[in-house]
C-alpha cells in the first residue's frame, strides 16, 4: 500500500470525500483492514468515525450481510463508550483493527450510484446551523444515543431494513458533528427513536 497523502490525515469534511477515501483504498490493497480505514478518516475524529460506521450499515445490501452490524455496533459501541469517558484517542481491540473489508465490497460501497447520488444530496443540504447542536456538550448526548443504537444493532440482523435505520442515523450523527450542522443531529436523534421502536416491537 502507498503512504497516505499528508492531506487524508485530515477528517474528510463531506460524505462525497469520505466515499472518495473508501474507493482509494479500495483500489490499493485486495482486502482492506478497518485499521486503514480509520487511518484514512481520522482516528482522532469522533464525527468521521460515526459516518465511516453509518455508511457501512445503511448501504443496502451491506448490512444485510451476517456479523456486519454486529461488528459495525461493536465499533461503534467501542468508540462511544470512549467519549462518555473523555478519551480523545480511540482505542480499539487488535482484532477489530484487524478485520478486513474485500476490495469488491469497499469499492462498491464507494462507486455505485445510489451511494453517490445520496452524497452529493446530503451534501448540497449540509450547512452550519443550530450550532449549540453540534458542540463538545452534544458529543455526549450523541455518544450515549449512539451507545443504544450499537447495543440493538445484532438485533438487526434478524428485523429487515433496520440495520439501514441505524446506519442512517450513524451518518447523520457524523454528518453533523464534522459540519456542525445541528438539524442533522436533530434527524439523528428522530431516526434513533424510531428504528429503536421499531426493533422494540419487532421483538415484542
Amino acid at each position: 500500500m502507498t503512504p497516505p497523502d499528508p492531506q487524508d490525515k485530515a477528517p474528510p469534511k463531506t460524505l462525497c470525500e469520505m466515499l472518495d477515501r473508501f474507493g482509494k483504498l479500495a483500489e490499493e490493497q485486495e482486502k482492506v483492514p478497518v485499521e486503514d480505514l480509520m487511518d484514512a478518516v481520522g482516528r482522532r475524529s469522533f464525527g468521521p468515525l460515526l459516518l465511516m460506521a453509518g455508511i457501512v450499515m445503511a448501504a443496502p445490501g451491506i448490512s444485510d450481510i451476517p456479523g456486519v452490524p454486529t461488528i459495525t455496533g461493536i465499533f461503534v459501541l467501542i468508540v462511544c463508550v470512549q467519549i462518555l469517558f473523555g478519551r480523545e484517542d480511540f482505542w480499539l481491540p487488535g482484532w477489530l483493527l484487524k478485520r478486513k473489508i474485500p476490495q469488491k465490497l469497499l469499492g462498491k460501497l464507494a462507486s455505485n450510484k445510489w451511494s453517490r447520488r445520496v452524497a452529493k444530496a446530503v451534501d448540497r443540504f449540509v450547512t452550519e446551523r443550530l450550532e449549540f447542536l453540534t458542540g463538545p456538550k452534544a458529543n455526549y448526548v450523541v455518544a450515549a444515543v449512539c451507545t443504544a443504537l450499537a447495543v440493538m444493532s445484532p438485533l438487526t440482523e434478524l428485523v429487515p431494513l433496520s440495520g439501514i435505520g441505524v446506519g442512517v442515523a450513524l451518518v447523520s450523527f457524523g454528518i453533523s458533528l464534522i459540519a456542525r450542522d445541528g438539524l442533522m443531529a436533530l434527524i439523528g436523534f428522530v431516526l434513533s427513536a424510531g428504528t429503536i421502536g421499531l426493533a422494540v416491537a419487532a421483538k415484542l
